[in-house]
């Protein structure tokens, strides 16, 4: 009951400050499937977002180990049953409890970048992301997002300005099995497929380190041929 109130509230606020245009809605998997959703990371609202536009009360979200420092982050991330990890190192005890709740039927949204990108480009994704994809066999959900970097948001707001977020939602796809040949190979070319996923649905100025990437540029040839829904607007 008080999630529910929680997130209609901060669904209202997220109306009040911004406008969310969301394309591809679409591609979302049904509510009773269990799935990973890989976004690129810009600002600390990029969350909120998340649960705004997905909409479900088993969402599992990553959160970086920093943030269990600070009473109020951690706070949050408790009320809304996320697990802390640690960025850097073999985090055996958050994976498997992330395995345990995907098996419940929940979505784990994670943001291979593993930190946000000041920048708003692309960073080079880590491989923790696309092993729990390829580990889990679950359908994988790319999104890319603009609009709400840090610096904007301050702009923005400082100024009464609502912000103007877009999100692109992909079609989703698979990861084949690990084999025990070559694993640490077969985890950067995993990598370099969702990092790419995620690439086509940004701006080329937001595409970073996978801008030049030989599969990005197949993705766009396929993407070229799509046809093109109305998009969302919540806000």
């Amino acid at each position: 009951m008080f999630y529910s109130f929680a997130m209609g509230l901060l669904r209202l606020i997220l109306r009040l400050i911004s406008r969310l245009t969301v394309y591809g809605l679409e591609n979302l998997p049904p509510k009773d499937t269990s799935f990973i959703g890989v976004a690129n990371h810009i600002g600390r609202l990029d969350p909120a977002y998340v649960f705004a536009m997905l909409n479900r009360n088993d969402i599992i979200m990553l959160v970086a180990e920093k943030y269990e420092e600070n009473i109020i982050s951690r706070i949050l991330v408790q009320f809304v049953d996320g697990i802390f990890v640690d960025r850097y190192n073999a985090d055996l005890n958050a994976m498997r409890e992330v395995f345990r709740r995907i098996k419940k039927g929940g979505v784990l949204v994670i943001a291979p970048e593993s930190t946000r990108s000041r920048s708003g480009v692309l960073l080079q994704g880590w491989d923790g992301a696309s092993y729990i994809a390829a580990k889990s066999g679950l359908l994988i959900l790319p999104v890319g997002v603009t609009g709400s970097g840090d610096k904007e948001v301050v702009s923005r707001l400082k100024h009464f300005r609502r912000l103007n977020v877009v999100a692109h939602v992909g079609p989703t796809f698979t990861l084949p099995e690990l084999d025990n040949k070559n694993r640490a190979e077969q985890l950067a070319g995993y990598t370099d497929e969702i990092m790419c996923r995620i690439a086509v649905l940004l701006p080329e100025a937001n595409r970073g380190v996978y801008a030049d990437h030989p599969r990005l540029k197949e993705l766009l040839v396929d993407q070229a041929a799509q046809q093109v829904m109305p998009p969302r607007v919540f806000g």
